[in-house]
């Protein structure tokens, strides 16, 4: 099966609209959770209006949410990416937290010394020192947007890998379901040693980092 589904190229266009939906659901996802976490961390008076907020929708199952993003935007992309969002916004965000707020005061203190400004701080202190956690954080919101993905496309789509299993196990094609599960595996493997090259070349060499 596995072999025909290559030949006819129907499951790299499966892989191909999945992979996108995940990096756009991540991405946003990414640059959200990083907002905020600066608001959190810059503005510390400001999170008391959003912090509830955000520790009550941690316990939410996002699975729960589909009916309602399903009525609120259809079945199409932003129900989907939505869902991605959701998922993987909670690692990426308190990650980003601990990475800024565990800074070592010492090392801002020696940045003062020397005449840096809150900004150059940020940038030459605090974000370096945070950065470990914050790719640690990204790892683990890629990992929940593939989780997440499968879990979409077998509610609300009519492509994708998650769409294909579902389809194949309506149809009893338990050889496509086998098939389905490995793709994902493989995929999200693939996916997932790329982004520890990334942090292994930012980090300086994953001897080091334990990104191994």
């Amino acid at each position: 099966s596995f072999i025909k589904m290559v030949q006819s190229g129907e499951i790299f266009e499966d892989i191909y609209i999945s992979f996108v939906r995940v990096i756009k659901g991540f991405l946003i996802a990414t640059l959200c959770a990083f907002i905020l976490a600066m608001v959190r961390i810059v503005l510390p008076k400001y999170s008391d209006y959003y912090e509830s907020i955000v520790q009550f929708l941690k316990n939410v199952p996002p699975l729960s949410l589909i009916s309602l993003l399903i009525l609120w935007f259809g079945i199409g992309e932003t129900t989907k990416i939505g869902i991605i969002v959701l998922t993987s916004f909670f690692p990426i965000y308190l990650n980003t937290v601990k990475g800024f707020v565990s800074c070592d005061k010492k090392l801002l203190e020696v940045g003062q010394v020397y005449g840096y400004s809150k900004v150059k701080s940020f940038f030459k202190i605090s974000l370096p020192y945070a950065m470990s956690d914050i790719l640690v954080g990204m790892r683990i919101g890629l990992g929940y947007s593939w989780r997440a993905i499968i879990s979409a496309e077998m509610i609300a789509a009519s492509t994708g890998l998650g769409h294909m299993i579902l389809f194949a196990q309506q149809m009893s094609r338990t050889d496509k379901v086998i098939v389905g599960i490995l793709v994902i595996g493989v995929v999200g493997y693939l996916t997932d040693r790329l982004f520890a090259f990334i942090i292994d070349k930012t980090l300086k060499g994953a001897d080091t980092n334990g990104w191994d």
